[in-house]
């Protein structure tokens, strides 16, 4: 039986709201913008039931800052993953100068990706 493959969620997370993109773990696909959502606990909640259907292993990713801390303190809690990234250490190709939401939030997803391929044995 195979092991379920991870779902990598990148938040890029604000005020007002959630950007959110998610990569499938171990695919050649690339990561996917989902949309936006509010930053309320009933819209954390409404995201993590969305992809569990998928696949049961979630791991999330956001952008260090003051939005974000409740988030993590929220997501561990309830078991899952949750990397805190320092925006300066995120890769960027030489042409990317526009910082938009939905960027970063597929840039987030496909870092974890990548680390979640890096720490997978094969």
């Amino acid at each position: 039986m195979s092991e379920p493959t991870p779902l990598c969620v990148g938040l890029d997370v604000h005020k007002d709201s959630i950007a959110v993109a998610h990569a499938q773990g171990q695919s050649a696909d690339p990561p996917v913008f989902v949309g936006a959502i509010g930053p309320r606990q009933a819209d954390l909640d409404k995201l993590i039931r969305r992809p569990q259907g998928k696949t049961p292993e979630l791991g999330f990713a956001y952008e260090a800052g003051p939005c974000g801390y409740g988030l993590h303190r929220y997501l561990t809690g309830q078991g899952f993953t949750c990397q805190v990234v320092a925006p300066s250490l995120i890769p960027k190709k030489p042409g990317d100068k526009v910082k938009t939401d939905r960027r970063a939030a597929v840039d987030l997803a496909r870092l974890l990706d990548g680390v979640a391929r890096a720490t997978v044995p094969t």
